[in-house]
């Protein structure tokens, strides 16, 4: 066998070793990152689509509100000048 024959064998057996430990180390990583696209997909998506159901009609509540809360604070108003003036009127008479 030549000095090369022998350096090609020795550099696959090194590649073969080295292979395999990479593969043994990232067994493990490829196993957290399935469990973390599982929890993606069968929890936190889940979690996402039920947020999105429920705010969109609390969106809409929400908006509908906000116009009716406009109109009670203009008769708010209202009322608190007519007391104004109505007080002002009863201190007149008193």
């Amino acid at each position: 066998m030549t000095d090369n024959e022998l350096l090609l064998a020795i550099a696959d057996i090194m590649d073969k070793k080295i292979r395999s430990e990479l593969q043994a180390e990232l067994r493990p990583l490829k196993d957290d990152i399935r469990d973390i696209k599982l929890h993606l997909e069968n929890i936190t998506d889940k979690n996402i689509q039920l947020l999105a159901e429920n705010y969109v009609p609390a969106a809409k509540r929400y908006e509908k509100a906000t116009a009716q809360i406009e109109a009670m604070q203009t008769d708010i108003d209202v009322m608190k000048s007519v007391i104004r003036e109505h007080s002002e009127k009863l201190q007149k008479i008193s």
